[in-house]
C-alpha cells in the first residue's frame, strides 16, 4: 500500500544510536535502522580519532566497553557512507531525534560528509501521519480525520507508558519504534471497520 500523503512503506526506517554519554562531546557508538517490513541493520562503531569522551555510567545502562567497540566495531566513515547508500530517499524517524540527529551528525561530520545528508524526524510525526493517510484511504471525510486521529494517538500515548521499558541497544530500541508505529496503523485500521469507513463524520 502506498499512502496517498506520505512516502511508501519501504521508504521508510526507524533508527536509534547509542552514545557515549549525554555530553556535548558525545559521539554515536551503535546504530541500527528497521523498516516496516522487519529488514534491518545494526552495527558497532569504532571510535573516530579524537573522540575520546566516555561516561562510565552511560556504559552501565548501555553494556558497550569502548574497549569492545575499538576491538569489533566497524570503521566510522563506513558506517556513515553505508548509512547514505542504504538509508537515501527514506524518511528515518527516532524517538529523540534531536538527541539521536547529534549523534548521526557526528558521524557524517566525523567522515567527511554533509552534516544535514540525513535527517531524523520524531517516531510520533510518523505515527500521526501514517493514521491520518489510513483514515483518508478509507474515505473518512476531512473534518473527521483530524477529530479521530487525535483521539486514537492520544489513546496511544497512554498505552505505550506500559511498553515495556527501552532495552538501551540500538537494534531493539528502533524495532520498538517500529512496533509503535505499526500499531497506530493496525488500530486505525480497526477504527475505519469500526466506524464503518466512508465519510465517517
Amino acid at each position: 500500500m502506498v499512502p496517498p500523503d506520505g512516502p511508501p512503506l519501504s521508504r521508510i526506517a526507524f533508527l536509534d544510536f547509542e552514545a557515549s554519554s549525554l555530553a556535548k562531546t558525545s559521539y554515536p557508538i551503535e546504530v541500527a535502522w528497521v523498516f516496516p517490513d522487519g529488514k534491518s541493520e545494526s552495527f558497532l562503531i569504532r571510535p573516530a580519532p579524537g573522540w575520546t569522551d566516555w561516561a562510565p555510567e552511560a556504559e552501565a545502562v548501555h553494556g558497550l566497553a569502548r574497549e569492545r567497540l575499538v576491538r569489533e566495531g566497524v570503521a566510522h566513515d563506513w558506517v556513515a557512507l553505508h548509512m547514505l547508500t542504504a538509508l537515501r530517499d527514506v524518511a528515518l524517524y527516532a524517538s529523540a531525534p534531536s538527541w539521536d540527529g547529534h549523534w548521526l551528525s557526528r558521524l557524517l561530520r566525523a567522515a567527511g560528509l554533509p552534516r544535514h545528508a540525513l535527517r531524523l524526524k520524531a517516531t510520533a510525526e510518523a505515527q500521526r501521519r501514517v493514521v491520518l493517510d489510513v483514515l483518508a484511504a478509507g474515505g473518512v471525510a476531512p473534518t473527521a480525520r483530524d477529530a479521530l486521529a487525535g483521539k486514537l494517538l492520544a489513546t496511544l500515548r497512554l498505552e505505550a507508558r506500559d511498553d515495556p521499558a527501552a532495552e538501551h541497544r540500538a537494534l531493539s530500541d528502533a524495532r520498538r519504534e517500529c512496533r509503535r508505529w505499526a500499531r497506530a496503523r493496525s488500530r486505525a485500521a480497526a477504527l475505519l471497520r469500526e466506524e464503518g469507513g466512508g465519510g465517517v463524520e
